[in-house]
């Protein structure tokens, strides 16, 4: 990784954010520029300012709150008894406390409604629990399968009537060269975990003899949105680099990428078998290429290829 791409990664980097390869490339270029760990210096700064940044309710607050509460209280007339849930008895009383509210400035009255909110959620856990509710988590087998609530309707019966999706894990274990390992492999490249994907990737890569692994190496190269997905994807390519859709694809990602390592590796890739086709794009290219290093790499390669580093 060069300066610039780390520079840009320094946030995602410093919060956790990149997946483990990135990470690593990361690390291995902070520990050999001092330009991008002072860069990093500056982001903990940064970060460090933000935490001590508080924002105090005003002194009054509670006080208010409690003298609100009190007088709503005392003014409530007390009708008969009659059986009532802890809940309906909260939003009386908050009906009270509403009005009371008012003759409060507004962002003090803001705030307590933000606690009232607070305390009322906390009631209707604790009455949900005393009245025997019953978790989705419990009525599911075991801690591999999981649920998903779809609809609650009350049965004519007086009980209660829940509709759900379950979700079994499952793991399967066995070689590369069988069909059922091979096809969620496949199904793993299109997984939302990026980490997934890039397992994924990298045991594909070994099987490139499949169309259908080489079509999810092409894919994910061309499309993936992660920049470590698409490295490794380009690596499974690198035995079919001769192949003329292959060849086809990797120039579109040399003239469309936007991760200055995924282009170098592709000028690896296209310069690895010669090719008279690819010097007019690596011409073009050379001509808007924003990047040193790549931009460097281009002119080698045409070099190599005695071609010139324009067109004319």
């Amino acid at each position: 990784m060069n300066c610039e791409t780390v520079g840009k990664l320094i946030p995602l980097y410093f919060y956790g954010e990149l997946d483990p390869q990135q990470e690593d490339q990361v690390d291995q270029h902070l520990g050999g520029c001092g330009a991008c760990a002072r860069e990093l210096d500056r982001q903990r700064s940064l970060a460090a300012a933000l935490d001590e940044r508080t924002a105090a309710p005003p002194a009054p607050l509670l006080e208010d709150c409690r003298t609100g509460l009190m007088a709503a209280i005392q003014a409530s007339p007390r009708p008969p008894r009659v059986h009532r849930s802890p809940w309906a008895s909260f939003l009386e009383t908050l009906n009270g406390i509403f009005s009371s509210i008012n003759r409060v400035p507004q962002p003090v009255g803001a705030l307590a409604l933000v606690a009232l909110g607070f305390f009322g959620a906390r009631l209707t856990g604790a009455w949900n629990q005393a009245q025997g509710s019953v978790s989705v988590s419990s009525l599911t087998p075991g801690g591999d399968v999981f649920a998903t609530v779809r609809s609650v309707h009350p049965d004519p019966g007086g009980q209660v009537q829940i509709a759900f999706d379950e979700t079994r894990r499952r793991v399967i274990s066995g070689p590369m060269d069988d069909a059922s390992i091979q096809k969620l492999l496949l199904a793993a490249a299109h997984e939302e975990n990026a980490s997934v994907r890039v397992e994924s990737m990298d045991l594909l890569k070994s099987r490139t003899g499949s169309s259908e692994v080489r079509d999810a190496l092409l894919n994910a190269a061309a499309h993936d949105p992660n920049d470590g997905v698409r490295l490794k994807a380009l690596e499974g390519l690198k035995p079919l680099a001769a192949d003329p859709q292959v060849r086809t694809t990797l120039a579109q990602v040399l003239q469309n990428d936007a991760n200055p390592a995924v282009r170098m590796q592709v000028v690896d890739l296209l310069t690895a078998n010669r090719d008279d086709s690819v010097v007019g794009i690596m011409q073009r290219i050379i001509q808007r290429e924003d990047n040193d290093t790549v931009r460097l790499k281009l002119e080698k390669a045409l070099k190599e290829m005695n071609a010139s580093l324009g067109t004319f």
